[in-house]
């Protein structure tokens, strides 16, 4: 056992439901075992210019069913900009921090992984709707942004078919097409396109040919805002790269609308979610998901067991290196995507 007294908890990246979940569960944990908790506000950047808050058990007292985050959030990189990265280990000292949980994407878990190797006493807890970090087998934020996305195709259904219509929603999915493809075999969509596979223009076009000539007049076609068309880069909002070196993303579906009718002949529409998928209340998965994560972190930190990032396989949570969990994108699985393939057309 590792003597830690105070610890110090933030969130960083894109937001989602269960952060909160994270933070109360954490709280709970930590004070039960006799550990101060302060929250690092807006991310790493939060420890860059030391905006702290104390969390106790009325700071977390409600918050659990809350979208979002209490502490915010930032895309900052620490390692971006000369100095940051010293001025945060150097406040680490100010504040007497023995530990800190982050929780957060890639990109802030590849902080997280750098600062450990520093010596810096440091846990990762894995949060994305996109889950596409490797090392588990899902991350909270996810089963609501699925289901999200289920119902809005759920709900395209029924005015396509009453106006006859070609549907595209665009959904979020940069490096990864799991939204997409889950949301698309649950919402029974006609077409699903992910990042992991080029669009062929052709073979959409010839899909909703095909359903037309069967007497379907009207088709659902699911996109992952990171799916290319084939030969061509990623259509994006804007060329200005955040501090991790993403662009933003989005447009892929207004595109393929344009086409696909273009084609087709065929009247099209199309919905873009956003950040629809990322804002409300979680789930009950990932209330409870959350949960189980948090209490594991601060476990893992009482064990002195630093370096790692807490993660599901199976239905267990372990503890696996934060630079593995950090360093390999999680694809959509082949199998999964070949179901979806089925009812295609």
């Amino acid at each position: 056992m590792t003597t830690v007294r105070q610890l110090g908890v933030l969130t960083g990246g894109g937001d989602c439901p269960g952060l909160n979940p994270v933070i109360r569960a954490i709280t709970r944990r930590a004070l039960n075992a006799g550990v101060a908790v302060l929250g690092i506000r807006n991310g790493w950047k939060g420890l860059i210019e030391l905006d702290i808050i104390p969390l106790d058990l009325k700071s977390v007292s409600g918050i659990l069913p809350r979208g979002g985050t209490i502490l915010g959030t930032s895309r900052t990189n620490p390692f971006r900009k000369p100095g940051e990265a010293e001025r945060l280990l150097q406040n680490l000292q100010t504040l007497k921090l023995d530990a800190i949980i982050a929780i957060g994407g890639e990109d802030t878990l590849g902080v997280a992984s750098k600062l450990a190797k520093q010596g810096v006493r440091v846990v990762g807890v894995p949060k994305t709707i996109d889950n596409d970090l490797s090392s588990t087998d899902y991350t909270f934020g996810f089963d609501t942004a699925v289901n999200i996305a289920m119902e809005a195709i759920d709900r395209l259904h029924t005015t396509a078919e009453s106006h006859h219509r070609i549907m595209v929603a665009e959904v979020m999915g940069r490096h990864a097409g799991w939204i997409a493809t889950c949301a698309g075999i649950a919402g029974g969509a006609d077409v699903v396109l992910i990042p992991e596979e080029p669009i062929d223009l052709d073979a959409v076009c010839e899909l909703i040919r095909q359903r037309h000539s069967r007497g379907k007049d009207f088709s659902i076609v699911v996109v992952a805002e990171g799916a290319q068309f084939k030969n061509q880069p990623a259509v994006v909002q804007g060329h200005v790269k955040d501090d991790f070196g993403h662009v933003r993303l989005g447009g892929v579906g207004h595109a393929l609308g344009a086409m696909i009718e273009a084609r087709t002949g065929f009247e099209t529409r199309v919905t873009v979610l956003g950040h629809l998928q990322r804002g409300g209340s979680p789930s009950a998965f990932d209330r409870i998901l959350g949960t189980r994560f948090g209490i594991k972190a601060v476990d893992l930190v009482l064990a002195g067991d630093f370096g790692k990032m807490v993660s599901l396989q199976g239905n267990q949570i372990r503890a696996v290196p934060l630079e593995e969990a950090a360093g390999k994108l999680k694809i959509v699985d082949p199998e999964l995507y070949a179901i979806a393939k089925i009812f295609f057309g």
